[in-house]
């Protein structure tokens, strides 16, 4: 089974981007450039360390959509696609992260 809701969100942030600011939050965040939606990443995986420390499991559930939401905005900003980034993670998948990130540092 496939659960396609990363690949809606994705297509529903290109299509707010151009949007009013006024109306959407997504074109209010594209309005303020790539600094401010990196900040607000930031942010978000900040929220998640918290929750994740000090909240229940509906607190750490609700910041990582907040924070899935943003990282989604951020790739979006810079037209990386979802499908890019799962492609990468499928290239890693099965690779030690110690490997891997020693085959990054060459």
């Amino acid at each position: 089974m496939t659960d396609d809701t990363l690949f809606r969100l994705e297509a529903t942030i290109a299509e707010r981007r151009a949007g009013d600011p006024g109306a959407s939050y997504v074109a209010k965040l594209h309005a303020k450039g790539i600094g401010k939606v990196a900040q607000k990443v930031g942010e978000e995986a900040t929220e998640v360390v918290i929750a994740a420390l000090s909240g229940n499991a509906h607190d750490l559930t609700g910041e990582a959509a907040d924070l899935l939401f943003h990282l989604l905005v951020l790739l979006g900003e810079k037209d990386v696609a979802l499908a890019d980034v799962l492609a990468e993670l499928r290239r890693r998948e099965g690779t030690s992260g110690i490997a891997e990130k020693q085959s990054r540092s060459s």
